[in-house]
């Protein structure tokens, strides 16, 4: 590659802050193994990270180390089957992304209208939002919704129903804001009920993380207690080498390493070293941290911060509840209908992901009745037969596909991890990617 009316210094420093990514099949049996090399800034392990993620990527292990200026990471990854990377497209999608992370990319929701909402959560509230969208005739085209803690957090992308147009008009812009918001506060929610408008937002994974972070839901307490086993954290410093250990156990799923590396990004600290590993339907993720000012964690109640935003950001996105599948052809107040049989027939939507594809609305519900427990499969029937049971079906929940863990592969323990062992394990993640010799 040749640059002209460059000097050799120039050639270097765009050699230099080029990220290199090789995606390799030979090196391991069962998994794709993707690696870059790059120039160190804050957050770019989250943009590589989001890359992975967003095609729905497993990653099964990871190894990731910075070394002064320079950043490399290894990722084992599989698609949901858990099979390797077969596609060449996928293949050269991954290294022409990671090749350009340092670069801005475009915003892929563009021509659209971004509403932020975050409240309460209560039976129904979807269908009241949607229903107030179709009223304004404002057409959904995507959206995402968690709720966690007894809060919700929505980003919905609408454009004008006659023209196709983001919306604009200041006017009606007031106008959508004002009755999303008096729907948001209910009966009980007057403070923290926020809307907002705008004609560009970040990631919107991130963006929901960054709005459930802001409405504090970390501190909330669960109205109902889920029956799945709470993620255990915990938070240690290496004070010889001016770090901050955080472990993570949990049970794995897709997307995981996205909500970690996310939420600590966002908390303004940085990953110098990490590895993840994942042991049956186990996830075990250790990283070495400081703050963006070079410190470590510095106070029993930041320490208690940090646990709880991560269980947080766990918790956000591992939903309960029957997975519905809606597959049909899109029409103005599609999701105004659907939800509002969910509600009349006493389903509380948890978590909801909604597209539109050449026409066609491809949209996931997650569903349990109204008091958060499973919902009785007749009604769950009576609502398939409402909406069509050839456009509404049951999905079970997504499973991850685990190979049995290597035995010589270390599981890094939550409840006690000594810090003596983490100078070993940082040596041996070094060794991994290259950067140090064995003395063996």
């Amino acid at each position: 590659m040749e640059w002209p009316c460059l000097d050799e210094y120039e050639k270097l420093v765009i050699r230099m802050n080029t990220p290199r990514v090789v995606v390799d099949n030979a090196v391991c049996a069962t998994t794709t193994l993707v690696k870059v090399d790059s120039a160190r800034k804050h957050g770019i392990l989250l943009e590589a990270v989001q890359i992975l993620t967003d095609l729905n990527l497993s990653i099964k292990k990871a190894y990731i180390s910075s070394d002064g200026r320079w950043f490399m990471d290894v990722f084992h990854v599989t698609d949901l089957n858990g099979n390797k990377l077969t596609d060449e497209s996928v293949i050269s999608y991954i290294e022409q992304s990671l090749g350009c992370i340092h670069h801005v990319r475009s915003n892929s929701f563009n021509g659209l209208t971004a509403l932020e909402l975050t409240g309460t959560d209560r039976l129904g509230l979807l269908s009241e939002v949607f229903a107030v969208l179709a009223d304004l005739e404002c057409n959904v085209v995507e959206s995402k919704m968690w709720t966690h803690n007894g809060r919700i957090a929505s980003l919905i992308y609408v454009k004008d129903c006659d023209s196709g147009n983001p919306i604009e008009d200041s006017q009606k812009i007031d106008r959508i804001e004002g009755r999303l918001r008096n729907v948001l506060k209910g009966d009980n929610d007057i403070r923290s009920a926020k809307t907002s408008v705008s004609l560009a937002v970040t990631h919107t994974e991130r963006r929901l993380h960054q709005m459930m972070f802001a409405d504090r839901d970390y501190e909330r307490q669960p109205i109902i207690r889920s029956a799945s086993e709470s993620p255990a954290v915990t938070v240690q410093n290496w004070v010889e080498r001016g770090y901050s250990v955080v472990n993570v156990q949990c049970k794995d799923r897709t997307k995981l390493l996205f909500d970690v590396v996310c939420t600590l990004t966002d908390m303004q600290y940085v990953v110098f070293h990490a590895t993840v590993n994942s042991a049956g339907d186990k996830a075990y993720l250790e990283f070495y941290i400081r703050h963006t000012d070079g410190s470590p964690i510095s106070s029993e109640a930041e320490r208690q911060r940090v646990i709880q935003c991560l269980q947080a950001a766990i918790e956000r996105r591992a939903s309960e509840g029957v997975r519905l599948e809606l597959c049909t052809e899109d029409r103005r107040g599609l999701l105004a209908d659907v939800t509002r049989t969910f509600r009349e027939n006493g389903l509380n939507v948890t978590r909801a992901e909604i597209s539109t594809t050449s026409e066609i609305a491809l949209n996931v519900f997650y569903v349990t009745d109204a008091m958060g427990n499973p919902a009785d499969p007749k009604i769950i029937e009576a609502v398939r037969q409402k909406i069509g049971l050839s456009n509404l079906k049951v999905k079970e929940l997504p499973l991850i596909n685990h190979q049995e863990a290597e035995r010589d592969e270390p599981t890094v323990g939550v409840g006690g991890a000594v810090l003596l062992s983490l100078g070993s394990l940082v040596r041996r993640n070094l060794y991994n990617l290259g950067l140090i010799r064995s003395h063996s």
